[in-house]
């Protein structure tokens, strides 16, 4: 059992990681469906909350269906983030999350995301603050330092702890790795073993096939697994993921007739959500992911990623199907 706050999973939940542009309602939607057990929204600017910016408060719309989820924001002032984080328990999200781990350069480069790697008292105190503003839990996701010469993460454990967060996220790079190289879990795997950390510490980082979990579930014996880019087109690895660590089965992939469904269901979600043509334009990282690995494919990809209209969409999603109906 894994308690974080009052939320509690009975076996090691299986989480869906915060990414830009990506988790937004028409992609948790999939991702519960196929049994994540945490799910997080886009991260949103704590100056756009504060300032009323329309696609930051966008970003705080959540469902009943989809809890418990967290609501993570991101900043570099602390009065910011403690107001932006009281908007964000407004919302009634089951947690915040705080993001100190997205190395993208326009975020870190302002001392916000990775860039609070660079500053630990800054980072200490904005979590300080924000758990002090808000009655919900609040945990944090981050990095394991800067850099190869700034592994600061064990250390910086024990002082995020003592300031009251309620489970801690590692991604296992560094800020300036950025998505290079592979995911290094022997520090997460110190943190875990350590006698004075008494909060949840979930791993992140290259979990990509229902092997990979069991690996750093066996071998770090963390409290929790959090999957990232290798959800995006493939929310069924959730599925996948969860039966194997039960059972130790590995579930076939979709069938192409299943992940057409797919496709077609998370357009229509995302036409709902976000409006056209927004709601198709979004689509498109998604489409390159469902449809990986098919032969000959770069011409209907062409034509995926350049209608805008969602009916010759569904008409290009069919002929996938009987296009590539014998593989």
């Amino acid at each position: 059992m894994v308690k974080i706050g009052n939320i509690t999973f009975e076996e090691v939940p299986v989480m869906l990681a915060p990414m830009e542009d990506i988790t937004d309602p028409s992609f948790r939607f999939l991702c519960k469906h196929f049994g994540a057990d945490m799910l997080y929204t886009e991260f949103i600017s704590s100056d756009g909350l504060i300032r009323n910016g329309a696609k930051s408060v966008q970003k705080l719309g959540i469902f009943d269906h989809e809890r418990p989820i967290g609501i993570q924001i991101y900043g570099h002032i602390p009065e910011a983030m403690s107001e932006a984080a009281r908007m964000a328990e407004a919302a009634r999200p089951d947690l915040i999350d705080l993001n100190f781990g997205c190395p993208v350069k326009k975020i870190a480069r302002r001392g916000a995301g990775a860039g609070m790697l660079r500053n630990i008292p800054l980072m200490l105190e904005i979590t300080r603050r924000v758990v002090e503003a808000v009655s919900l839990p609040v945990t944090v996701k981050t990095r394991l330092g800067w850099d190869e010469q700034h592994k600061v993460i064990v250390e910086v454990a024990r002082q995020l702890q003592d300031t009251g967060i309620q489970a801690l996220t590692i991604h296992g790079r560094t800020g300036t790795q950025m998505y290079k190289g592979k995911a290094d879990w022997t520090l997460i795997g110190e943190i875990k073993k350590d006698p004075a950390i008494t909060i949840p510490i979930i791993g992140n980082g290259d979990i990509d096939s229902p092997q990979k979990a069991k690996e750093m579930l066996d071998k770090y014996h963390v409290d929790g697994l959090m999957i990232g880019r290798a959800a995006i087109g493939r929310p069924w690895i959730f599925r996948q993921v969860k039966h194997y660590l039960r059972t130790g089965e590995l579930l076939p992939e979709p069938s192409l007739k299943e992940k057409t469904d797919l496709a077609r269901l998370h357009l229509q979600k995302s036409i709902e959500s976000k409006g056209m043509p927004r709601g198709v334009y979004e689509m498109r990282r998604h489409f390159v992911h469902y449809f990986k690995n098919l032969p000959d494919f770069k011409p209907i990809r062409v034509r995926l990623l350049t209608t805008l209209d969602p009916d010759e969409i569904n008409g290009i999603l069919d002929e996938i199907e009987k296009k590539y109906s014998d593989l």
